[in-house]
């Protein structure tokens, strides 16, 4: 009767096993649902199935925003002189620096 009982015990653990894993699944493919909406740029609310809710959140609907849409920074033109002066400051900054390294 040993083997009958170890036998049940081993069915049991991995019918828990496999529920664990399938939730894991579905927390997983509900992240990857909200993810994928996010890079398409709509809104999503996630609804828990009833077959599996979290313990974090119950009765709970999560809000994602949606990313606001990046626009492309405009490109800072400057003119001459403001790069020779940018360049001899950059040149005094290394002066001072090599002179420190050098005491």
């Amino acid at each position: 009767m040993a083997k009958t009982t170890l036998l049940v015990d081993n069915i049991a653990l991995y019918e828990a096993a496999l529920e664990g894993l399938e939730l894991q699944k579905q927390r997983v493919e509900e992240q990857i649902r909200q993810v994928r909406a996010v890079l398409s740029g709509r809104r999503v609310t996630t609804a828990q199935s009833d077959a599996a809710p979290s313990a974090a959140s119950t009765d709970k609907k999560k809000k994602v925003k949606a990313a606001p849409s990046v626009k492309k920074p405009r490109k800072r033109i400057l003119s001459e002189e403001a790069r020779q002066r940018i360049a001899a400051a950059q040149k005094k900054r290394w002066e001072t620096f090599r002179a420190a390294q050098g005491n």
